[in-house]
């Protein structure tokens, strides 16, 4: 690592007025502006020098065609898996995409048909649910169980029902959960699929950002290449998910033809031109920023699940193993989801992503996104505090 990247270090963006939907979609989404967002996946902080340089130089050439994703574009994902998770992955493999949702879409749509049991683990993040409604598949439930270690595989529920479905989506880390699957929940899982000949498509969108152990590739597993995919992006690690790039990693030859098959489909063609030199920048030299946006993530995890451990008994912080994000245990305070949701935007004046919405098990549970600055946590704790204060003496 260069001096230079060793000093590249993440810092808090002013985002209102830019049309940043995190902040400037309070009032649609909410009802009301004057709320601190932490809801939506999305990171108030800049993106690596390097990412911004490349940027520039692209921003500076005055077309913005057509573009191919180039042959550094491949090189830098190789280069990314093989360091920060150990695994040797081969050109052919890699799939350039628009982003990991577009991605879980076209899977759905090569390798189910309608009716057709699709697995998801909920609570999950919405758009698994809804693409699997929206291909017209069957909905199959593999309900996570909650502990005070946080989220675990319901393993004998989901042995059960892999025998209705033709599909796995895995979501790895976990999100809503912040689950970092270990070794050998995968591995478990891993014989699952084999068993009942299920595809498993892993999103892995979040696995950059894991703080319990080394993130572990579903499709690495042994036997798995045959039989997954895995989805990733550097669009959460480093702050770029307006570029619209990602990639699908699929190993096994016949998994890819038909995958491409519902690309080109689709009539998903060319690149991003900014997205693509900004994926490469980031890969190539931005992982000193990450380990410094890391260590920012966790100091302001640690402060959210104290202070609430400390102040708030009825709200109740799972533990983070993964994410910037924070999944918290409303269930004590008795309130329906829509009275949940009125406290925290009314009374609180927060805006943070309803449990109900990652599925009916995400039901008494909120999610709480900590990639902002830590003024805005502290003023954020500050309000929930005086909220949940008022509603306890009253």
């Amino acid at each position: 690592m260069s001096s230079e990247e060793s000093m590249d270090s993440p810092r808090y963006v002013d985002r209102r007025g830019t049309g940043a939907s995190k902040w400037d979609a309070l009032q649609e989404r909410f009802g009301r502006s004057d709320l601190i967002p932490l809801w939506v996946a999305d990171g108030d902080f800049s993106a690596p020098k390097a990412v911004q340089e490349a940027l520039r130089r692209r921003a500076e050439h005055p077309v913005y065609g057509y573009s191919e994703y180039t042959e550094g574009f491949y090189d830098a994902v190789i280069g990314w898996v093989r360091r920060r998770f150990g695994w040797e992955i081969e050109r052919e493999w890699i799939v350039p995409e628009h982003g990991v949702v577009i991605s879980l879409n076209l899977a759905i749509e090569a390798y189910s048909a309608p009716g057709e049991g699709v697995i998801v683990q909920t609570p999950i993040y919405p758009p698994f649910l809804k693409a699997v409604k929206h291909h017209k598949r069957r909905l199959v439930e593999n309900r996570l169980i909650v502990t005070e270690e946080g989220c675990r595989i319901d393993f004998d529920d989901l042995e059960a029902k892999a025998a209705e479905a033709k599909l796995l989506l895995l979501c790895s880390p976990h999100n809503p959960s912040t689950r970092a699957w270990s070794e050998a929940e995968l591995s478990r899982l891993a014989q699952i699929a084999e068993r009942h000949d299920l595809i498993v498509v892993s999103d892995e969108i979040h696995a950059d950002i894991v703080y319990a152990r080394r993130h572990l590739p579903f499709a690495a597993l042994p036997g798995m290449a045959k039989r997954s995919l895995v989805l990733h992006a550097p669009s959460k690690t480093f702050h770029i998910a307006g570029l619209n790039t990602s990639f699908a990693i699929v190993p096994d030859d016949s998994l890819r033809r038909r995958y491409r098959l519902a690309h080109e489909t689709a009539g998903l063609d060319n690149g991003n031109c900014f997205g693509i030199v900004a994926l490469e920048a980031a890969y190539r030299e931005g992982e000193g920023w990450l380990e410094a946006m890391l260590k920012i993530y966790e100091e302001n995890i640690a402060y959210v699940r104290s202070f609430l451990l400390e102040h708030t008994p009825k709200i109740r912080p799972l533990p983070v193993e993964a994410t910037y994000l924070i999944w918290l245990d409303c269930r004590a305070m008795e309130l329906d989801d829509d009275a949940l949701k009125r406290f925290f935007v009314d009374e609180a004046r927060l805006a943070l992503n309803p449990g109900v919405s990652f599925g009916e098990a995400g039901s008494g549970f909120m999610r709480l996104n900590a990639a902002t600055s830590r003024e805005n946590l502290e003023e954020a704790m500050r309000r929930l505090y005086a909220a949940y204060q008022k509603r306890e003496e009253g």
